[in-house]
């Protein structure tokens, strides 16, 4: 019975060239997407994390996935990627992802023990206030 070989440390340095080859499928891939699907997946991404962050996962440790430090800086982020590209994407793709926004905006203001001031809540910076 042989031992299997054990990580003597050693890692392996990889070209430019390996890298270049290695990612090449991917890019290929990534370069016949729309926009739109990027940007779409991206915020469902961000979304769907601070949905976690925020408290609203189902199950019995949702409470303990919660962390509000986590979600401010998602939703954060999630309205900024929104601002930016709602006059690139146009009302109907962008109107789903400000509400998606909103929902979540409103569900951290309900989660906090101690509310943010208007206008000083995740992501109000770029939507303004949210009520």
């Amino acid at each position: 019975m042989s031992t299997p070989p054990t990580n003597s440390g050693h890692r392996h340095s990889f070209t430019d060239e390996e890298l270049a080859e290695a990612a090449a499928p991917q890019l290929r891939d990534i370069a016949e997407v729309p926009a739109i699907e990027v940007i779409n997946t991206t915020a469902v991404h961000l979304m769907s994390a601070a949905a976690v962050k925020v408290g609203l996962a189902e199950g019995p440790d949702a409470e303990a996935l919660k962390d509000l430090d986590e979600a401010r800086k998602l939703i954060t982020s999630l309205a900024g990627l929104v601002t930016a590209a709602a006059p690139e994407i146009g009302s109907q793709h962008a109107a789903p992802l400000r509400d998606g926004l909103r929902s979540l905006q409103l569900a951290f203001r309900e989660a906090s023990l101690i509310p943010d001031a208007p206008g000083k809540g995740p992501g109000e910076k770029f939507t303004g206030p949210v009520n």
